[in-house]
């Protein structure tokens, strides 16, 4: 800030120890929101604008409610959602006289009650709201790649309006949305952003410890049912030997760990080959493996593969082909020379980013891809143009181009995508449009 003196940094925090640790002046201390105040927040989230007026009775249970709360907003908006167009008083007496009122916890410990959210949700969506648990806390979550996620691991019901199962994840966002247990940040071409406030991501951690760990450098014991796995520490230097006794694990996730030591992460991969026959999802973004193992192939069940940022891979593996449940293949900066011919083999994609260096894309597997729902092309340096075969790919909803300084134009067969929804270009200076 060139030395201003009128610069300041603040920092929040709900621990005071934090704030007298990070302050050079006395923490100022936020109190609870005025009864007044959470009223009229409550009656904002419960309501349509006027109608509190017309259920009198509804407003009286719901000033109780409120006073519950004890003032904490985030409480009092997320109750006002659970209660959003129910008229019945027997909904709001429920939560009203709710037995989980009556537990003993910690001063400002509010899981308990937010926790009636969550016990109001479907199951379908309990399973999908507490698998969020695995990301890190403060992250900004991608509304296509949650929902890739959830459809990996059979999460999403079928739709009796025979809706794709993107439509269904997203009606599943939507309806998180409207309970107040995620945040809408931005609108992008494939979805949207959002956040998970830190309270709610407690919640999400406490009702998923059973099927649900973040592995760390502080995992002694973890429990033989566990199905989905999170490591996200930089500290960790080996795989705890407790995984190894696992044989049920669905979900392997790798993010926040040292990209300087390579022993880490080809533990973990190796582990995933050896042991987790039964893997669906597993993410390795930025890792810096320099190969992937050959026994890959042997995981069948594989639907979502993440290798994101995974710059010091210069080729798949020749069993990459056995992969053939894969619905969702991020490769999106793997410098590859060209896709390997047995990427025909894997009919199951729908999701599909890469990087490529050569100057042609191969017709031959579009002719393969019927059910390919998004295609990203990402800093193709030397691409030069498209395939003519591109009316093959018939589901395709979003084609994003970016980085391809070098592709000239696009292909006349684009006017048969007739499912194209999104066609986004950026960054390919040279394209004649």
């Amino acid at each position: 800030m060139g030395g201003l003196s009128q610069s300041k940094i603040i920092v929040t925090t709900r621990s005071l120890k934090v704030a007298s640790i990070m302050s050079s002046i006395s923490p100022y201390e936020l109190k609870v929101l005025p009864h007044e105040d959470c009223l009229i927040l409550f009656t904002k989230w419960a309501f349509n604008d006027g109608d509190d007026r017309k259920y009198p009775n509804l407003m009286r249970i719901g000033e109780e409610i409120v006073k519950k709360c004890k003032g904490v907003p985030s409480v009092v908006r997320t109750l006002g959602s659970l209660l959003f167009l129910k008229t019945d008083e027997f909904d709001w007496i429920s939560v009203r006289d709710n037995e989980i009122w009556k537990l003993e916890h910690a001063e400002n410990e509010i899981l308990p009650v937010l926790k009636l959210s969550y016990n109001h949700l479907p199951s379908h969506l309990q399973r999908c709201f507490a698998v969020m648990s695995l990301y890190k806390k403060d992250s900004i979550y991608y509304s296509d790649k949650v929902i890739q996620f959830w459809m990996a691991n059979g999460l999403l019901e079928h739709s009796k309006q025979k809706q794709e199962w993107v439509d269904v994840g997203g009606r599943y966002l939507n309806e998180l949305l409207s309970r107040c247990l995620i945040q809408k940040e931005t609108d992008y071409a494939l979805g949207f952003t959002f956040k998970m406030h830190d309270l709610i991501h407690d919640l999400a951690l406490d009702v998923s410890q059973k099927e649900c760990k973040t592995v760390n450098s502080q995992s002694y014991v973890i429990d033989e049912n566990v199905r989905h796995l999170s490591f996200c520490d930089d500290k960790l230097l080996k795989v705890p030997q407790d995984l190894k006794k696992l044989k049920n694990v669905r979900t392997v996730f790798v993010h926040e760990l040292s990209t300087e030591s390579k022993t880490i992460h080809e533990s973990i991969i190796n582990l995933c080959v050896s042991k987790f026959k039964y893997l669906r999802a597993l993410h390795l973004r930025c890792s810096p493996l320099t190969a992937l193992p050959n026994l890959i192939g042997t995981l069948k069940h594989l639907r979502d593969l993440d290798l994101t940022g995974c710059r010091n891979i210069q080729k798949l593996p020749s069993s990459f082909y056995k992969l053939r449940s894969l619905q969702t293949l991020r490769m999106y900066g793997i410098p590859l020379m060209q896709l390997p011919v047995s990427m025909e083999s894997l009919i199951e994609l729908r999701y599909l980013e890469i990087t490529i260096k050569a100057k042609h894309v191969k017709e031959t597997w579009l002719q393969c891809w019927a059910f390919l729902q998004y295609l990203g092309l990402f800093e193709c340096d030397n691409l030069e143009c498209l395939p003519e075969g591109m009316q093959y790919l018939t589901s395709l909803r979003r084609l994003v181009l970016f980085g391809c300084p070098n592709l000239v134009s696009l292909p006349r067969s684009l006017k048969h995508l007739t499912k194209l929804e999104v066609l986004r270009i950026s960054c390919c200076e040279k394209i004649n449009l």
